[in-house]
Formats: structure tokens, C-alpha cells, sequence
């Protein structure tokens, strides 16, 4: 199990390297987490990798650039934790984070 802290909230949870980053996410219960196609397609979860390391499943370049990935970005529903993670969440999902976030 590696700790994830969510930047923005100050959250943390434990995931299992087989479980990818929106399924803990999802387990924290706030309202604010919200999914869309869970196979790497719809860009809704994307989030910024800021330590630690992870392995990504396939993604869509349509809704994220070679250049996001460089720089750490990812989506949540096809990143799989190596070790403990900090993120950012940011795109469609960081409003609603923050909204309905008790952190």
C-alpha cells in the first residue's frame, strides 16, 4: 500500500499499486470526485504527478499531450502508484475537489 496525498486538500489515502489513483480517490467519499469513462479517454481525471513514482496504462492523446505527460500529467483512472504519491488535481475535476472538499 503507498500513501497518495491530494495537494489541494491535503488529503491522503492508501493505494495498492495494482488499483489506479481515481479508484482511491473515489474511496476518500466526497462528492467532488467525478469520473467519466475510466478507460483513459475522457480527460476528466486528469491530475499532476509532483513526487514519487507510478506507471501509466494507455492513454488518449486527445485529451492528453505528449508534452502534459513530460511534465507529470496524467489521468487518475490509468496511473498506478510505485511508491507514495503527492498530485494535483487539475482540469474538470479540480473544481469540484475543492467545492466538496472537507479538507
Amino acid at each position: 500500500m503507498h500513501r497518495i496525498e491530494i495537494e489541494n486538500t491535503r488529503q491522503t489515502y492508501l493505494c495498492a499499486a495494482e488499483n489506479d489513483l481515481l479508484r482511491g480517490m473515489e474511496r476518500l467519499g466526497g462528492k467532488g470526485i467525478p469520473a467519466g469513462c475510466r478507460g483513459g479517454g475522457c480527460g476528466i481525471c486528469k491530475v499532476q504527478i509532483l513526487t514519487g513514482s507510478w506507471r501509466c496504462g494507455k492513454m488518449s492523446t486527445a485529451v492528453l499531450t505528449p508534452e502534459e505527460r513530460r511534465r507529470g500529467i496524467v489521468l487518475a483512472c490509468r496511473c498506478y502508484p510505485e511508491s507514495g504519491l503527492v498530485l494535483k488535481v487539475i482540469g474538470k475535476m479540480k473544481y469540484r475537489l475543492e467545492k466538496f472538499s472537507d479538507g
